[in-house]
């Protein structure tokens, strides 16, 4: 039977992690104070890199030439500098629209490209979601590539039918929701997922107003607030 106030079409609802779910602002300004740069300067590198459509972590390279992340990440940790973040860092509507959605009776699910330490942190949030899952979890599959997305419709059915609401109805029921055309809608697009993004971050503001995303996204969301009501008026 369906639920009054939940969309006829969409089961369950996938969410990104970094500036849909948690501001990362915090962290990428304790880079900068890592690499010893002026906040304002590494944000404007950071900006202009992701402005130009090139991998984010040539930011980096400007201000430490050969810049490897994993190793930096370990020489954080031993000097007592670790990535992180907590409930702080979520955004102020990302735990009300998890819990409204579950409410409401959708399947309800984070996937995205995490390391295992986060998924950890993400754990231990205790947020209203049927399940965290995360690319540290999977071995070397990340996104942008399709299969990973394959993956999240597979996991999404694999929890539908556990929760006893037997199969999933397909990727087209699966809503992706992320802030990066590049890495969360084109590849989701591409699996058969329907998407709603989210402007907000870095790459949600310089994404925001591509014509493809635009045309194609079916959501367009300023606030993870807004998903509810928009999924619940969809016909």
């Amino acid at each position: 039977m369906h639920n009054p106030g939940k969309s006829r079409t969409i089961d369950a609802v996938v969410f990104d992690v970094g500036e849909t779910l948690v501001d990362e602002s915090i962290e990428y300004h304790n880079w900068a104070d890592w690499l010893g740069v002026p906040r304002h300067t590494f944000s404007a590198v950071f900006g202009a890199v992701i402005a130009a459509g090139r991998p984010h972590l040539e930011a980096f390279e400007y201000f430490r030439p050969g810049f490897d992340l994993a190793a930096e990440r370990e020489a954080r940790t031993l000097a007592g500098r670790p990535e992180g973040y907590g409930e702080r860092d979520l955004y102020p509507d990302a735990r009300p629209t998890l819990a409204a959605l579950k409410e409401a009776g959708y399947l309800v699910l984070i996937a995205a490209n995490q390391t295992t330490v986060s998924h950890r942190i993400l754990e231990s949030l205790d947020l209203p979601v049927h399940l965290v899952t995360t690319s540290g979890m999977w071995g070397d599959l990340e996104k942008p590539d399709p299969a990973f997305f394959a993956k999240v419709v597979e996991v999404c059915d694999t929890v539908s039918r556990a929760e006893g609401r037997g199969p999933l109805r397909g990727a087209g029921s699966v809503l992706y929701v992320g802030d990066r055309l590049d890495n969360d809608l084109r590849p989701a697009w591409g699996a058969g997922l329907r998407t709603a993004f989210i402007r907000r971050g870095p790459w949600g503001t310089v994404h925001g107003d591509d014509p493809d995303l635009v045309a194609k996204t079916d959501f367009y969301l300023t606030g993870l607030d807004q998903l509810p009501g928009m999924l619940a008026d969809e016909v």
